[in-house]
């Protein structure tokens, strides 16, 4: 292997690392409060109920069952919760900012896919449905890995 041909592939392998590292992040549910964790889980069980109705009602044109669950995904949104000073405390000191992002992006789309439900925007449905189903895998791939092993990342 030539000198060139060598450096190159070295420059390949680090930036595959680095790239797999930023990707890779420390699993937040051990840094939770009791309490934080079961807020949390309590919003994703009630996230996946709703998301497996919003698919059904998508898929038979069930409009405002789309807008009604999207909704309540919104209003879910752990951050909107009446959380105590010391849970936002507690909360932002244990997640990364990466997380926090990916949860407004999660529950902005959820607010958009409400819309497209009142607008009887089929298309649209599909596809914040499918960006929300992304956002999930994104967010359990880097910050639930310890939960959910079997889930990687997914690229757009």
């Amino acid at each position: 292997m030539t000198k060139t041909n060598s450096s190159l592939l070295s420059i390949l392998i680090l930036s595959l690392t680095v790239s797999f590292a930023a990707t890779a992040a420390e699993p937040v549910t051990p840094k939770l409060t009791g309490k934080l964790d079961r807020l949390l889980r309590e919003e994703m069980r009630s996230i996946q109920t709703a998301m497996g109705q919003i698919h059904s009602a998508i898929v038979m044109g069930q409009h405002d069952k789309v807008a009604k669950q999207a909704r309540d995904i919104y209003d879910s949104f752990i951050l909107q919760q009446s959380l105590t000073e010391q849970d936002r405390k507690d909360l932002m000191s244990a997640v990364p900012e990466g997380f926090i992002k990916l949860d407004k992006e999660f529950h902005q789309l959820a607010a958009s896919l409400a819309e497209a439900g009142r607008n009887d925007d089929t298309e649209k449905q599909h596809k914040l449905f499918g960006k929300m189903t992304g956002n999930c895998i994104q967010c359990h791939s880097t910050y639930v890995s310890d939960r959910f092993p079997g889930v990687k990342p997914v690229r757009d």
